[in-house]
């Protein structure tokens, strides 16, 4: 399983798929690696009580649209109609509501089947951070061969990792400096 980068949400789950020294992975490829992601965001996502190679079908397909609809906004273009709509869809098709418990704590719910409690669950996470003026400072990795985006807190950070990027291009770098001496 690939390192979470601590990013909101909706970067975490387009930094699903990533690649890596050994190849390309993907958190989305098998259920087990799926509920395994989950269980790392569960303090902001609840997970579905069942989990299908079809749910795993359906989050790759509004993945693929966030993704869309990033890289839209990186580039400073709209986001095209068919994200937008995708993005949208998911978040109707479950509803929230708020309830109030026995204990007098609030807690939010959803009408809908898991599937779609899900993927409202996650479209709502590419809403907040796409309605964010903070967007249009998402970054691409600049390490060798990622394509992990990260929301920078600081302007001169570059990369995904300071632990895995950015030590891998230093050590390049201290290696290239020895070779040419």
């Amino acid at each position: 399983m690939h390192p979470l980068t601590g990013e909101p949400l909706a970067l975490d789950f387009l930094n699903t798929r990533a690649r890596t020294p050994e190849g390309w992975i993907d958190a989305l490829d098998r259920v087990t690696d799926f509920r395994h992601w989950l269980a790392l965001q569960a303090d902001r996502i609840t997970p579905p009580r069942s989990l299908t190679a079809g749910d795993l079908d359906a989050v790759r397909e509004l993945r693929a649209q966030v993704r869309e609809a990033v890289e839209a906004t990186r580039r400073g273009s709209p986001v095209p109609a068919a994200a937008l709509n995708a993005i949208n869809e998911a978040v109707r098709a479950a509803p929230p509501y708020t309830v109030l418990e026995p204990d007098l704590r609030r807690t939010v719910r959803r009408n809908g089947d898991d599937r779609a409690c899900l993927l409202a669950q996650l479209a709502e996470a590419a809403v907040a951070l796409l309605s964010d003026p903070a967007a249009a400072r998402i970054r691409a990795c600049e390490g060798p061969q990622c394509v992990m985006l990260f929301l920078p807190a600081h302007p001169r950070r570059r990369w995904c990792s300071p632990t895995l990027c950015g030590n891998r291009v230093r050590v390049a770098r201290y290696y290239q400096r020895r070779r040419d001496t």
